[in-house]
């Protein structure tokens, strides 16, 4: 028994040697951050900002991959099937880590067993966002107006905080849609832009400048309470209480990520996190800092999918 026992102490501090000192070692080439959304969207312009500052950090370099598609699902698969060895990560969001248990029959990955948590980066919410020179100013015209529609308004949407959304207001508010997908919400502002769609919900880093400029209105958030951001845009909840969709980003790495890897990622992030200057971007763009340890995320993820799981049910969303 004694030599059995002293062949397992020996495999296990051989393993945490080892997991220390792939820790120390790492990074030494590049590092692929895949960002499952589109080039411009906001997990596009967050997954930017820290790519940046871990080049810096970790004096390697750290490539953006945008991999589009499937609500996200494309990318987000890819990176399940990658090397764990913390040289492919994802920037992920609520929709593939959790809504998208719901919203589709079967994944191409599973989002708790596939992953290693490293790090929740943001919160934020969602505006209602319609063209400039729609028939409406504020949210209850809007409705009216979407009254008067008996086959409905067109609605785009690019992400499971959009649908969602999309299906609660509807519920809600009591008119009728036609929801159309799109491969990111930037798309789907671009439609409503165009006339082929009526409305979207758009994340506050996208919808903002449209905002600003003259091109769009943003007739409710979906934050529980009005946002310093755009204090003049009500919140949905003051009409419907109750109503609230909050999204969040962060970073995973495949399953099997040693340890050590996972704790240097984490830790350059959360340093990140506190500079006051990134933290005055991605407030600018709408987003509040909001990291969370390895362990901590993971425990967030997994009441997460139980949430949305739940939201997506009540909203009446059947599963692709």
């Amino acid at each position: 028994m004694i030599p059995a026992l002293n062949k397992i102490l020996a495999a296990v501090l051989l393993a945490a040697v080892a997991g220390t000192a792939a820790g120390q070692a790492y990074p030494n080439h590049i590092v692929k951050l895949v960002v499952p959304y589109g080039p411009g969207s906001s997990p596009d312009q967050v997954g930017r900002i820290v790519a940046q500052q871990m080049q810096e950090s970790l004096g390697q370099t750290v490539i953006v991959d945008n991999r589009a598609g499937a609500l996200a699902n494309v990318g987000t698969a890819e990176v399940a099937r990658a090397a764990p060895d913390g040289y492919t990560i994802l920037l992920t969001t609520n929709t593939p880590h959790a809504a998208n248990v719901a919203l589709f029959k079967k994944l191409p990955f599973d989002p708790v067993k596939d992953f290693a948590p490293i790090v929740r980066l943001i919160t934020t919410s969602m505006v209602l966002l319609v063209r400039s020179d729609f028939p409406a100013n504020n949210l209850t015209d809007f409705i009216a107006h979407a009254k008067t529609k008996p086959h409905g308004l067109n609605a785009g949407y690019g992400s499971a905080a959009t649908i969602v959304s999309i299906a609660k207001l509807r519920s809600a508010a009591g008119f009728k849609t036609l929801d159309v997908p799109y491969k990111g919400v930037p798309l789907a502002i671009t439609d409503v832009l165009g006339g082929q769609l009526d409305f979207t919900f758009g994340d506050f880093a996208v919808s903002v400048p449209q905002i600003r400029g003259g091109k769009m209105k943003g007739l409710g958030v979906t934050s529980p309470v009005r946002t310093p951001l755009a204090p003049e845009i009500p919140a949905i909840a003051e009409m419907f209480p109750g109503f609230e969709t909050r999204i969040w980003y962060g970073l995973v790495a495949p399953a099997g990520t040693p340890p050590a890897v996972v704790a240097k990622l984490h830790d350059v992030v959360a340093a990140i996190l506190a500079k006051p200057d990134v933290r005055a971007r991605l407030g600018g763009l709408g987003l509040e800092p909001a990291p969370m340890a390895p362990e901590e995320f993971a425990d967030f993820i997994t009441r997460e999918i139980a949430k949305w799981t739940r939201e997506v049910r009540e909203a009446g969303i059947q599963p692709e």
